[in-house]
């Protein structure tokens, strides 16, 4: 009885979830005012369009990713993490989209499998089984993106603040030479982007930066044509792909491009700050990797005495 009760609230409370998802409440008012205000906020500020590589999906995978982008529009799921993890990585919207749904179904083509495997052998096992399976395979697969592009943008973010360090170190040294922020700005990421050009053949790492370069270079150029501010650039490059650093860098230089002293001596203490963080965070690592190695060594000894102990153990309790 209790078994049959909380199978019934568990498929109520899943049709429930399935109803307010397939069909939201509408916002009230006072959320449809504040929405508004948001929007007239920002349209003094035009905002520029992040210039994604040109990545190869096919017109059926395209074609779901558009129906699968619009599925999440109309119903407001704005998965903001997700769309930074992929604009650093350079990847569409719709193609994510397209590739989760296209997992899932191929999870539930295991129920399919696993009943013809069980009607081969005979057992005289019901369909509840393949059915679960096939329905934990299709959530699991449906998940796997979400992991994966979770794992490449953490890197990539560990990288491009990397960059935006030396990327700071170059800005101090041309506002030391004289020149202005914007100059300043765009000299020191054709500096850098030149010397990891010519570097690329040092390793990943380096391409990597030449990469992390290019970004910042795009967003500095495409700001003259927008009509915006260099740092308003790099702020919304920030928020695009969820970098603090630079979103921090924004915000510092709006409130001090006047003074180019003021500006230099900000700079270098991020630099500064950002080479702590990243040592920190290496020996943090280090510290992690030396754990674990301890840990295996331990197990590796363990299993070692017990294999040395066996035989006599065995020859002890025999007698």
């Amino acid at each position: 009885m209790v078994e049959a009760l909380l199978a019934g609230g568990v498929a109520g409370l899943g049709l429930f979830l399935l109803v307010r998802a397939l069909f939201p409440a509408r916002p009230g008012l006072v959320t449809r005012l504040l929405a508004l205000d948001a929007a007239r906020e920002g349209a003094g500020v035009p905002r520029m369009q992040l210039l994604l590589p040109d990545e190869e999906v096919s017109p059926f995978r395209r074609g779901l990713g558009e129906r699968m982008a619009r599925f999440y529009a109309a119903r407001r799921w704005e998965i903001r993490s997700a769309r930074a993890d992929l604009a650093l990585l350079g990847k569409s919207l719709e193609g994510y989209l397209a590739t989760k749904v296209l997992l899932a179904v191929s999870g539930l083509l295991a129920f399919p499998l696993l009943a013809g495997w069980l009607a081969l052998m005979g057992w005289g096992v019901s369909l509840t089984i393949p059915l679960w399976a096939a329905i934990t395979f299709a959530t699991v697969f449906f998940f796997l993106p979400n992991l994966q592009i979770r794992r490449d943008a953490a890197r990539m973010r560990r990288d491009f603040r990397h960059v935006v360090g030396a990327f700071l170190d170059l800005v101090a040294m041309n506002l030391a030479g004289g020149r202005g922020v914007p100059e300043s700005l765009m000299m020191a990421v054709s500096v850098g982007t030149a010397s990891t050009a010519g570097g690329a053949a040092g390793g990943p790492d380096d391409e990597g930066a030449n990469w992390a370069m290019t970004r910042i270079r795009d967003a500095l150029a495409n700001a003259r044509i927008v009509g915006i501010t260099p740092w308003q650039a790099l702020g919304q490059l920030g928020d695009e792909i969820d970098v603090d650093e630079l979103r921090d860098l924004s915000a510092a230089l709006g409130l001090v491009a006047d003074d180019g002293a003021k500006v230099r001596a900000s700079l270098t203490a991020r630099a500064a700050t950002l080479r702590r963080r990243e040592l920190a965070e290496v020996e943090g690592q280090a510290g992690e990797r030396s754990q674990s190695m301890l840990v295996a060594q331990l197990l590796l000894c363990a299993g070692f005495m017990i294999f040395l102990s066996f035989p006599a153990a065995m020859k002890m309790l025999g007698s």
